[in-house]
């Protein structure tokens, strides 16, 4: 989501990873929350939704419109996470403001944008969390049909040897990128696909091949380079890493890529005591943190924060061990890091403005996010 209008946003979500024991039955399951971390939930969800209500919110229910349609998408996305019903005056006005960038294609996005797949990618999760009694099924089809139809794969002449095969980027012909395809994967499974799907499949191919680790899976010219299990940001046209190379030529694994690579390859069927997850969560297990995105610093903090939150809570886990034996209730941490973060008027901010994350719309939607899958009983 680069003029002034679209482009940032889509920027911003896409330059955006435990040893293996966490994946495993622990007694830490289904662990109750201490009343002081109840309280701090509630008490930042509720600030950081008033601001977004009272502060961040347009009059036509937009919030960030120069962004583009993607970020009002994840606002009112965060708000129906949250308990908001689609019927809620305020929802219903942010609902109708996304209807409104509803393409004959089927893509939702602003016209003219480069950034279709995003744009849309976000709408098809919002309007899903919308559509408890099926009002929006036939729009999230279409849509569903259209990121499908930007996917590259064989229509355009990349049959799976390619290294671009099964990933989406900034439109059909701008390369693939991790972020890109872990928000594909997202929409899909929001759009009713299952992990056997051959879209899903297809973007497996890829979110393989971007995983600094040789396999079956893998057998691309980087994989052996930097062999730690993490994620980088894309295997397509040379590769790159938004946290650079290592002296050995390879891409160097981050955080919010290598938890958008673990989530993905859950979402897409992928097994704990497959190698590939194996590699990734002991990746995490020596990187876990909550005081940076490990590999970038503070660039992309809060896009992190929530990709974090959506992959370990995708494991199925309450814990984290970390690579000196120390267990980590990362929900509890995560609560309270948010909310030691967390603006006097309840927003959030990065000081380190990359990626938009100086815009308090954007961030804060991470930041309540990612809350929402903390939330007790979660």
């Amino acid at each position: 989501m680069v003029n002034l209008t679209c482009g940032r946003i889509v920027i911003a979500l896409a330059s955006f990873g435990v040893v293996t024991a966490f994946l495993q039955p622990s007694a830490a399951a289904d662990r109750p929350f201490s009343p002081e971390t109840r309280r701090a939930y509630e008490q930042t969800v509720t600030k950081g939704l008033a601001y977004l209500a009272t502060k961040g919110r347009a009059t036509d229910g937009s919030y960030s419109s120069f962004a583009g349609p993607g970020l009002t998408a994840l606002v009112t996305t965060t708000f129906l996470r949250h308990g908001r019903s689609a019927d809620d005056p305020m929802v219903a006005e942010s609902l109708a403001y996304l209807k409104q960038f509803v393409q004959a294609d089927g893509g939702i996005y602003q016209t003219g944008s480069l950034y279709r797949n995003y744009e849309t990618c976000l709408a098809i999760m919002c309007f899903q969390e919308a559509n408890k009694d099926g009002r929006y099924q036939s729009l999230i089809q279409q849509a569903d049909a259209f990121v499908k139809g930007i996917q590259w794969d064989e229509t355009e002449g990349h049959d799976p040897s390619s290294l671009a095969y099964g990933g989406s980027g900034y439109g059909k012909h701008k390369r693939p990128d991790l972020s890109n395809t872990s928000f594909l994967i997202d929409a899909l499974r929001a759009a009713g696909n299952d992990a056997d799907s051959e879209a899903v499949q297809r973007a497996l191919t890829f979110v393989s091949r971007c995983q600094n680790l040789e396999t079956e899976h893998n057998e691309t010219a980087f994989a052996a380079k930097n062999p730690d299990g993490g994620f980088y940001y894309t295997i397509a046209a040379g590769g790159s890493s938004q946290a650079g190379s290592t002296a050995t030529g390879g891409l160097r694994s981050y955080g919010s890529m290598t938890y958008a690579g673990l989530k993905s390859m859950i979402f897409a069927g992928v097994g704990p005591d497959d190698p590939r997850v194996k590699a990734a969560t002991t990746w995490i297990g020596k990187n876990y943190t909550l005081q940076s995105n490990p590999g970038l610093a503070d660039a992309g903090l809060f896009y992190y924060f929530h990709t974090f939150a959506k992959a370990l809570h995708a494991t199925g886990r309450d814990t984290v061990t970390d690579a000196v034996g120390t267990e980590h209730d990362w929900r509890s941490e995560l609560i309270h890091e948010l909310a030691r973060r967390q603006q006097p008027d309840g927003s959030w901010l990065n000081k380190n403005d990359r990626w938009l994350e100086g815009d308090a719309n954007l961030v804060s939607a991470y930041a309540l996010l990612a809350l929402s899958y903390c939330r007790p009983g979660s």
